[in-house]
């Protein structure tokens, strides 16, 4: 597929994001283009996996480019997301000169891209990133400047909004994912059809097979609207005071049920998978039409997504981490809830009751 861009408009903050197969081939004169000399000093951040397919690669086309480039490799998994590792980037950042000036650049999925985004917005009050996704789950990450680490008891809850320079999306890379953490990406980009098109959402449930397979036309597609829902939400709410909630669809839940396995026990695909299904079944027992659940649940189950709660979990433990949640409020849980495919609502009434039903009932294989 030919390279396709979108822009997240924010007035003076506002970046482009270009999506296409070997778009990185191009990453010097992109970011040559956003005001990032060569010459410049940049800091890679990325995984142990990710460094050894990428890596070189990239070091090489920025070297070639005539940018000074260092590196920070991270072990893979939900746990880097901590202070501990943020503290590490930052003495490497300091330990390689890097000033107000530099780059950092994040190659990887959705835990570097928070993680370096953080790090970026913290370094001497804040320098430039560059996202450079590796992941299908990271087209809703790296888009929108939500950039955290994490707390050990609750996900993203000491982090900032700060966007980045430009995000470049090469669907190539994606090639190399192994087939859970495809599966796992894929439940972000239903959810952007169940927040916001009924007629993405069939598209998906048809092209199941090829985005599987990783066809990369059915994956550019399926990524440009995804980053186009997340682009034009951003846009008009950057910090999440209304709309922009609304992309938090299985999320109350599913960052409860990451938080109550041990991060890493679960993919944050498939806690959101199991997120939207309990979200669905909520939406029937406030009246809502009964072929959300239906659909929603026969759409993870064909991406291949768990819908049901691990009996092993304690309820009460799983209802102490959604209190937690950025989302909960004077004592209220703040809801996101599907009325129809492709709609939803901002519901900050729903009880506590009614949500631990649905969990006790997503335990018993409903």
């Amino acid at each position: 597929m030919e390279t396709k861009i979108l822009n997240v408009d924010l007035g003076e903050r506002s970046y482009p994001i270009h999506i296409g197969e070997d778009v990185t081939a191009s990453i010097g004169s992109l970011l040559a283009d956003r005001g990032i000399k060569p010459g410049t000093s940049l800091l890679i951040v990325t995984d142990r996996n990710v460094a050894a397919l990428h890596l070189d690669r990239i070091v090489g086309l920025l070297g070639q480019a005539g940018y000074k480039v260092g590196t920070y490799i991270a072990e893979p998994g939900e746990a880097t997301k901590s202070l501990a590792v943020l503290q590490d980037i930052i003495g490497t950042a300091l330990d390689t000169g890097l000033d107000r000036n530099s780059v950092f650049i994040a190659l990887g999925g959705g835990v570097i891209g928070d993680l370096c985004g953080f790090a970026a917005a913290s370094y001497m009050r804040g320098v430039r990133f560059v996202q450079v996704p590796t992941t299908i789950l990271a087209h809703d990450s790296s888009v929108g400047g939500k950039v955290a680490v994490n707390h050990p008891k609750a996900k993203n809850v000491i982090g900032a909004f700060y966007q980045p320079e430009i995000v470049i999306y090469d669907t190539k890379l994606l090639l190399t994912l192994p087939p859970r953490d495809v599966r796992s990406g894929l439940a972000e980009v239903v959810k952007h059809g169940l927040i916001w098109d009924e007629d993405f959402t069939s598209w998906c449930n048809e092209n199941a097979g090829r985005l599987l397979s990783l066809d990369l036309e059915a994956l550019g597609e399926a990524l440009y609207f995804g980053c186009k829902v997340k682009a034009q939400v951003v846009s008009e709410d950057e910090k999440e005071n209304g709309l922009r909630a609304i992309l938090n669809l299985g999320h109350t839940l599913g960052h409860a049920l990451e938080a109550v396995a041990g991060y890493g026990e679960l993919t944050h695909g498939e806690a959101i998978s199991i997120g939207m299904v309990g979200a669905a079944r909520l939406a029937g027992k406030m009246g809502y039409p009964g072929d959300i659940h239906t659909v929603t649940k026969a759409l993870m189950e064909k991406f291949q997504l768990p819908v049901v709660i691990d009996a092993a979990y304690s309820t009460d433990d799983i209802m102490s981490a959604m209190q937690h949640d950025k989302k909960f409020r004077d004592g209220k849980m703040v809801y996101i809830v599907p009325t129809a495919i492709g709609k939803v609502k901002i519901d900050s009434s729903v009880s506590a009751d009614m949500v631990r039903a649905v969990v006790d009932e997503l335990k018993g294989g409903e």
